[in-house]
């Protein structure tokens, strides 16, 4: 008995400092991709706590993401970073801790459920608290100070909105190709109930279609916005034209890259339910 706790204890130690470490250096590559809000980078690395989250479990998902994000914050800074110990580690450990919750009994569809649930709250929380207790209590800065509470409000959940629609693709996309190839390359890793799920006949396609196409024609929205509104010439004057280039071409390859995606899967699932009832109904 002994043996077998201290054994997992060391999967999860292991697997804790494996999650952190991989999610820093993740992160840190795309720590330069700002947001059009002036705070938040693009962060596709998301993939790898939740991959974490599925095989290893819900401490050593939000332990690693928290580590993971405040070494990541802090290298770019060149110091222990408190707007990332009081944001991102509470938000990123809340985040991903509820995913592996939410995914210990696993079916696909409790994966889309809990990626969209999660990253959803752990993006509120991170923005908040960086808006609310860092940049207000902390800092002080005169700018966030100065706004009114509907201003907050709107900046709050318009970094909510850029990270989940950033985060969100990369989630549903790349962590079911990396937990079937681990299932594959290494079996005895993934637990039993995660490898015996096939994600071709059992990933439930409307859902999955919907949590495509919705954050597609958001980021769609938001590529009209910053291109073609006011808030272009604030985008240029605080970032630069080639970075507020950048943002938005990225807003628009991503939302039609994901709108087309997530229509097309959409389409497809009525065309074939469409067959199978004329087929049904056209047997004796």
């Amino acid at each position: 008995m002994l043996g077998a706790k201290s054994a997992r204890a060391s999967i999860v130690v292991t697997s804790t400092a494996m999650c952190a470490a991989l999610y820093a250096i993740g992160s840190y590559l795309t720590a330069y991709i700002p947001s059009p809000w002036g705070a938040g980078q693009f962060r596709p690395a998301v993939v790898i706590p939740a991959f974490f989250a599925i095989v290893f479990g819900s401490t050593p998902a939000g332990v690693g993401a928290a580590l993971g994000t405040l070494i990541a914050d802090s290298v770019k800074h060149g110091y222990i970073y408190p707007g990332s110990f009081l944001a991102a580690v509470p938000g990123n450990f809340i985040g991903f801790y509820l995913f592996g919750y939410i995914v210990r009994t696993f079916n696909w569809r409790r994966f889309i459920i809990a990626s969209n649930l999660t990253l959803t709250l752990a993006n509120f929380i991170v923005a908040a608290l960086y808006v609310g207790v860092f940049k207000i209590l902390y800092v002080g800065d005169p700018k966030y100070v100065s706004f009114s509470s509907p201003a907050l409000l709107t900046f709050i959940l318009g970094l909510t909105v850029w990270w989940f629609v950033t985060m969100l693709p990369f989630v549903l996309l790349v962590t079911p190709i990396l937990v079937k190839a681990t299932s594959q390359a290494v079996p005895s890793l993934v637990p039993d109930d995660v490898r015996q799920h096939s994600l071709s006949n059992e990933l439930p396609q409307t859902l999955f279609s919907y949590s495509l196409l919705a954050p597609g024609i958001i980021m769609l929205g938001m590529w009209l916005i910053t291109g073609y509104t006011p808030f272009n010439t604030q985008l240029t004057t605080f970032f630069g034209e080639t970075t507020s280039n950048l943002v938005q071409w990225m807003f628009l390859l991503s939302g039609a890259f994901l709108s087309a995606t997530g229509a097309f899967l959409r389409i497809r699932r009525s065309v074939n339910r469409d067959q199978t009832s004329r087929i049904e109904g056209n047997t004796p």
